[in-house]
C-alpha cells in the first residue's frame, strides 16, 4: 500500500470519528433516525470526505443494514438498543466503525460486550493472529460476559472502493490459520446478542449496491444506473439518495430499482435479525497491517468532545 493510500485511510479515520462524536450528540431521545443520518452522512461530505455507505442506524434485534427511508418518522426510544455504523471513504480508501447506544442503561453489560471483545481483539492484533485466533479471543470475551457472538456476522478487509472484502475475519472460534496479508486494510467487527448467535435475513433495508452495470431498456432503470456508477462506483447506496439527489418522482424511482434488481444489475442489502425478543451490540474498528506494524484507523482525536465512550 502506498504511504498516500494509507494517508487517505487515516484522514478518513479522523473524519470518521468526528462523525461519531457528532452522531452520539444527534442520537439523543425522541430523535429521528431519518434526520440523524441525514445530517451525518452530511458532516461527512462538509468535511470533504464522502460515506463509504449509508449510515446504519439498526435498532434492537436487528444487528445491521437498517437505515432511514426516506422520510421515515421513526424516534430513538430510551429503551431502544440502537448499533451506528459509519463508513467514510477518501478516494475509496475507507474507515469503517461502528458503536452501540442505549440510553436507559439496560443494555450497558451488552454494549460492554462487544466494546471489550473489539478492545482485546485489537490488543492481541500486535502478536500477528491468525484468523481463528482473532475470532476466538472475540467468541471468548463475548461469552465471559455472559453472552453470545453473532456467528454469521464477520469482520472483513477493506480494498479501494471495496467496503466487504475477503478474507472474513471471524467473531468465533474458526479452524483457520490463515493470517492478514501486509498492506492490508481491514476491519474487526464483534456481535454480541443475548439471542441465538445467527442472523437471517429480513425485509429489504433500502441499501443497495451495483453488481453487474450492462444496458437496460428501462428508461429509469437505466438513469439510476448511470447515477449510482458515477456517484458511488462499486460502494452500496441508499435509496433515500436517490430519492433526494436524482429528479425522478417516488414512482420513477420504484420502476428504475425494481427493474434493476430483476435484471441483477443491483443487488439489494436486507436488514439482518436476530430473533424478535433477543438484543444485540456492535462494535467496530479499522486498522492497517504495514510494514509489521499495525495502524489504527479511528481513534480519538483532537475534537474530542467527552460525549460517549470510544469503541476501539
Amino acid at each position: 500500500m502506498e504511504k498516500s493510500e494509507i494517508e487517505k485511510h487515516l484522514k478518513a479515520g479522523e473524519i470518521a470519528w468526528e462523525a461519531q462524536q457528532e452522531a452520539r450528540k444527534l442520537l439523543k431521545p425522541n430523535s429521528s433516525l431519518f434526520e440523524a443520518a441525514e445530517k451525518i452522512e452530511e458532516f461527512i461530505i462538509k468535511k470533504k470526505a464522502l460515506p463509504a455507505f449509508p449510515v446504519n442506524l439498526s435498532l434492537n434485534e436487528n444487528a445491521a443494514h437498517q437505515t432511514p427511508c426516506w422520510n421515515d418518522k421513526i424516534l430513538l426510544r430510551d429503551r431502544d438498543l440502537l448499533k451506528v455504523d459509519i463508513g467514510v471513504h477518501i478516494d475509496g480508501r475507507i474507515a469503517d466503525c461502528a458503536f452501540s447506544i442505549n440510553h436507559d442503561g439496560k443494555w450497558a453489560s451488552l454494549i460492554e460486550a462487544s466494546d471489550l471483545a473489539l478492545k482485546n481483539a485489537a490488543l492481541l492484533l500486535e502478536k500477528n493472529p491468525s484468523l481463528g485466533e482473532i475470532g476466538a479471543e472475540i467468541q471468548k470475551t463475548i461469552e465471559g460476559k455472559g453472552f453470545k457472538p453473532v456467528q454469521n456476522l464477520t469482520g472483513h478487509t477493506l480494498e479501494e472502493y471495496v467496503q466487504h472484502a475477503s478474507p472474513s475475519i471471524p467473531n468465533t472460534e474458526r479452524n483457520d490459520s490463515n493470517k492478514l496479508e501486509e498492506n492490508t486494510a481491514f476491519a474487526i467487527e464483534p456481535f454480541a446478542t443475548n439471542g441465538e448467535g445467527m442472523v437471517r435475513d429480513g425485509a429489504d433495508s433500502g441499501i443497495f449496491e451495483i453488481e453487474e452495470p450492462r444496458a437496460v431498456r428501462n428508461a429509469h432503470a437505466r438513469k439510476v444506473l448511470e447515477f449510482a456508477a458515477e456517484n458511488y462506483r462499486t460502494l452500496p447506496f441508499a435509496e433515500r439518495w436517490l430519492a433526494r439527489e436524482m429528479k425522478l418522482s417516488e414512482f420513477e424511482l420504484k420502476i428504475g430499482l425494481k427493474h434493476l434488481l430483476r435484471e441483477k444489475c443491483i443487488r439489494a442489502f436486507p436488514v439482518l435479525k436476530e430473533r424478535k425478543d433477543a438484543m444485540v451490540s456492535q462494535a467496530e474498528n479499522s486498522f492497517i497491517k504495514s510494514e509489521n506494524k499495525i495502524l489504527t484507523i479511528i481513534k480519538p482525536g483532537k475534537k474530542e468532545t467527552g460525549t460517549g465512550k470510544k469503541t476501539g
